[in-house]
């Protein structure tokens, strides 16, 4: 039996073609929008990744069949010697110790010793607490040590602590060395390290457009850079020339003095770059990339670098514990028979000072 649609179905199937039409739309747009977004996020993906990859040098110590057997034949992962009197301490995965290194650089011709570290600081955060520690070493401790090398081979350094990065780095693991030398020296586990050279800190002030710091009295260099250089009490806005000058200069002040100054600077560049938004911004983060590239190495991964801003973003200045080892707490001065100045831990004995380091976050 034939029975005509009536009036509402009509207005039911009427009303299905405009929704119809309107979930196709919004579909296509949805795809659209997907679309650009892989796009996008690919281009800084690539762009992010070839930033990246002009600073970091991956050292991962002789890969070659020689450095695989003498691994397997050792039996020793962690690189300890037999009866090591500065053993390798264990890793801590709730804390995290990264080595920044600082040095002249290669195009540094003012004087010898280019590749030594001038700067050496330890930062160390518990990942749980949020705790935080930077903590300068002095390039003058002396040092008589043993490390090894990842094909096992046995190198010793039997000098200044500034030597161990240019020892290292003669046998391609600059890096690698000088991380477990100094968790050697610390008694905790050094994770990863940084090394940048002067082009890069003043690449990076420039990218932020200047740093500001706070000083309670002038500072005043007179000797060092030809003309004396001076900043008055108070907020001085620095530009990357004058930043180099106030973190370099030693003449008129002490190696331990100048420690202070570097890490004042280093907390000025972290707060502006959390004032500017670079943490949050993978924009910003590739820009400053491409600015440093040549000037910094790290063993840091690309997959860790998130991690990294998100601890760099964490904590504050002001709740950061700053240190530096000098003759004040840990060290005293003295020199070697052929006359050169060095620092030794009081007592003549490391056990202090690796405890020092072992408690840092818990004080």
């Amino acid at each position: 039996m034939y029975v005509a649609p009536t009036k509402i179905d009509y207005e039911e199937s009427e009303d299905i073609r405009p929704r119809s039409s309107l979930f196709v739309y919004l579909k296509r747009l949805l795809w659209l929008v997907v679309i650009v977004l892989i796009i996008v996020a690919g281009y800084v993906g690539v762009h992010f990744a070839s930033a990246y990859r002009t600073i970091v040098v991956g050292e991962e110590g002789d890969r070659s069949l020689k450095g695989y057997l003498s691994k397997w034949l050792r039996g020793d992962e962690d690189g300890n010697l037999p009866n090591d009197p500065n053993p390798i301490p264990q890793k801590e995965e709730h804390r995290l110790d990264v080595l920044l290194l600082g040095i002249r650089g290669e195009d540094d011709i003012e004087e010898a010793g280019s590749l030594l570290t001038d700067t050496m600081l330890l930062l160390s955060v518990d990942k749980e607490t949020g705790r935080a520690a930077l903590t300068s070493l002095p390039r003058d401790i002396y040092i008589d040590m043993k490390g090894t090398l990842t094909d096992g081979d046995v190198l010793s350094v039997k000098g200044k602590v500034n030597e161990i990065y240019v020892r290292g780095l003669e046998h391609r693991e600059g890096l690698t060395y000088s991380s477990q030398m100094i968790s050697r020296l610390t008694g905790v586990y050094v994770d990863k390290a940084v090394l940048f050279d002067f082009t890069a800190f003043g690449k990076l002030i420039d990218v932020l457009g200047g740093i500001d710091v706070y000083l309670a009295q002038p500072f005043s260099e007179k000797k060092q850079w030809g003309y004396e250089f001076s900043l008055p009490a108070g907020k001085n806005h620095l530009n990357s020339e004058q930043a180099l000058y106030y973190v370099r200069s030693r003449f008129s002040s002490s190696d331990f003095d100048r420690a202070r100054r570097q890490q004042e600077v280093i907390l000025a560049i972290k707060n502006k770059a959390t004032q500017l938004g670079f943490f949050a911004n993978p924009t910003k983060v590739t820009d400053l990339l491409d600015a440093l590239k040549g000037n910094v190495r790290t063993n840091f991964q690309i997959w860790e670098i998130k991690d990294l801003l998100k601890l760099a973003e964490s904590f504050k200045g002001d709740q950061l514990k700053k240190g530096v080892v000098s003759t004040d707490n840990l060290m005293y001065e003295t020199h070697l028979e052929n006359g050169e100045y060095v620092l030794l831990p009081k007592g003549d004995d490391f056990k202090l000072f690796q405890e020092y380091f072992r408690t840092i976050l818990n004080e």
